[in-house]
């Protein structure tokens, strides 16, 4: 059986443990120019792709992806003298980076047109001390909601001995300190 675990907005899953005050997640700039960097580069210009290999950094806004291999699908339509990019396929350790949020996991793809990043792969989502791990993950640009459930590929283990694996969502969560009041003494 598979179990999910939906968080609206990602402000939410700060609010849930973190000791500083929960902050929304900024819609995500879906417009922004991608800028990429590669140790090689290589365009497929007849199948409309380009595929960089070798540390490969992939920046849109404040938004940065990093992996091994990273194909980049296009359009074929030209706008300010670059091809319009509809799709980013990543693999190879590939990390997802927002402010105050990162998510890990073996496989990427996002989606442009659709506004969405799916990861897959023992999946790791932080923002701040707490931490979910899963199978798959699908983050919305637009709206800053992420799901994440049990089925992907393969499972995880993070240092604090959370494991993802059998189709399940685990995670752990931090809770505010607060402070102790004194121990009252014993009544007479």
């Amino acid at each position: 059986m598979m179990r999910a675990l939906a968080l609206l907005p990602l402000g939410l899953f700060m609010a849930l443990g973190a000791s500083a005050p929960a902050t929304a997640q900024t819609r995500h700039n879906t417009n922004a120019p991608i800028d990429f960097a590669s140790d090689h580069f290589e365009i497929q210009d007849k199948a409309n792709r380009v595929i960089l290999t070798g540390n490969v950094r992939i920046t849109q806004a404040e938004m940065t992806m990093t992996a091994a291999r990273t194909t980049l699908t296009y359009t074929g339509q030209i706008t300010d003298g670059s091809p319009q990019v509809s799709r980013l396929d990543a693999s190879g350790g590939v990390t997802v980076t927002r402010p105050d949020q990162s998510a890990r996991g073996q496989y990427a793809v996002y989606d442009i047109n659709r506004r969405v990043i799916t990861m897959v792969g023992a999946v790791t989502l932080r923002q701040g001390p707490n931490v979910i791990n899963g199978g798959r993950l699908a983050i919305n640009l637009d709206t800053g909601r992420a799901t994440i459930d049990g089925s992907g590929v393969g499972g995880s283990t993070t240092p604090g001995g959370v494991q993802s694996q059998g189709g399940r969502v685990t995670g752990r969560f931090s809770v505010p300190k607060r402070d102790e009041a004194p121990a009252s003494p014993p009544s007479p």
